[in-house]
């Protein structure tokens, strides 16, 4: 065993879905790289799994669409 991390993940640009299993209290980040390939990934696990859409990471920092508009 190690030293557990001290600093935050950095998660890399593109578009981010959570993925869990029915009444699961947690689950997998899933990333893509562009918004068409999300929602084709949001169809597939969306038959069988509980999908939550977490949005858009662009520099490190999540994109905003309500201030887009």
């Amino acid at each position: 065993m190690g030293r557990p991390p001290t600093r935050p993940i950095k998660l890399k640009d593109g578009f981010y879905i959570e993925v869990r299993n029915k009444n699961a209290a947690s689950g997998v980040k899933v990333r893509r790289s562009t918004r068409e390939q999300m929602e084709l990934a949001i169809q597939e696990y969306g038959k069988s799994k509980e999908v939550i859409v977490l949005g858009e990471m662009r520099d490190g920092k999540w994109v905003d669409e309500k201030k887009k508009k």
